[in-house]
């Protein structure tokens, strides 16, 4: 299939392209490696994708409409995989037009480019955000999702919307993907895992928010491609999907975990939970396991340990140098 993934140089894009190259599909990828993160990073991911000879690289910001009607117009799309966004909730409160921009704009750009030339199938990135202020645990996707906590949950639940209306408008079969804490090799480096390393590896203080009383459904990102493989070769004119862990850890288990990958404790700053902050989330993948035979296999330990491995390889960090 030839399959346009936009995010391509993004933490989860690198990873879902990888594996559609290796399965032998023709990736047209299409990223603007902006600086929101070490630029660096998303270099080196798109470099190695570019190993690949079916894979073929667009540097275009989604929000240049005219750019992507080029790319859609030149080539003959199967399917598309929109996994391009600006991420992060306590951005969001700093720097809202981006948001608005990226998320809303962008989105809106590239369905529109699907339905002008006849790709039949789009999946998106959604978000665990989106369940916002939902006390019911675990979270379902049935549930009410109209109480977001943050600008960014405000627009992937604006995606979602519409994604429903260019189902129902115009045929087009979407399908939408809430990632819960998606972590790993080649992560981003505003997530916590990643900044907890870096800060006890240099000796520095972790920021624990709310006093570290959170839960998380930390998911390992092998597992969330295997999620994103099996959409893209499910039917649906409308449908969404949870991609999570079937379990919830404890932030303070989570940071323990790195300490022991690390032989080293961390000094922690215990502060209070920050705006657009949720207590705890947890995936319902009851759906996803019925129709997509989703099933994650990673749990935390091996998921770090994976990280930390990786973490150390790429940045040449000796054993000595962390003891």
């Amino acid at each position: 299939m030839k399959i346009l993934i936009t995010g391509s140089a993004g933490f989860i894009g690198f990873h879902v392209a990888m594996e559609l190259l290796k399965d032998g599909h023709i990736v047209f990828g299409v990223d603007n490696l902006n600086s929101y993160y070490d630029v660096s990073l998303k270099t080196s991911r798109n470099n190695l994708l570019k190993k690949y000879q079916n894979y073929n690289f667009y540097e275009l910001d989604i929000c240049g409409y005219e750019g992507l009607k080029n790319i859609f117009k030149a080539n003959s799309f199967d399917k598309v995989c929109h996994l391009a966004a600006q991420p992060g909730v306590r951005y969001s409160i700093e720097n809202p037009f981006i948001y608005q921009k990226t998320n809303n704009e962008g989105f809106l750009n590239i369905i529109e480019c699907a339905r002008q030339y006849k790709v039949n199938q789009f999946i998106y990135a959604s978000s665990s955000s989106v369940y916002g202020a939902n006390k019911k645990i675990p979270f379902s996707v049935v549930d009410r999702v109209d109480r977001p906590l943050s600008l960014y949950a405000a627009t992937k639940r604006s995606n979602e919307l519409v994604a429903y209306a260019y189902s129902h408008l115009y045929g087009i079969n979407t399908i939408g993907l809430r990632f819960f804490t998606v972590y790993g090799p080649w992560g981003r480096p505003d997530m916590s895992y990643f900044l907890f390393t870096g800060a006890i590896l240099n000796n520095k203080p972790i920021n624990v928010f709310n006093n570290g009383r959170m839960k998380r459904n930390f998911t390992y990102v092998d597992d969330v491609v295997a999620g994103v493989k099996a959409s893209l070769g499910y039917e649906a004119k409308y449908e969404i999907f949870n991609l999570g862990n079937d379990r919830t850890e404890e932030l303070m288990d989570f940071i323990d975990c790195i300490e022991k990958n690390l032989n080293k404790k961390a000094k922690k700053n215990l502060l209070p939970i920050q705006p657009g902050d949720v207590l705890e989330t947890w995936a319902d993948i009851d759906t996803a396991r019925k129709k997509l035979g989703y099933c994650p296999r990673t749990d935390i330990a091996a998921g770090i340990t994976n990280f930390i491995n990786w973490y150390k390889d790429y940045y040449g960090i000796r054993e000595r140098n962390h003891v």
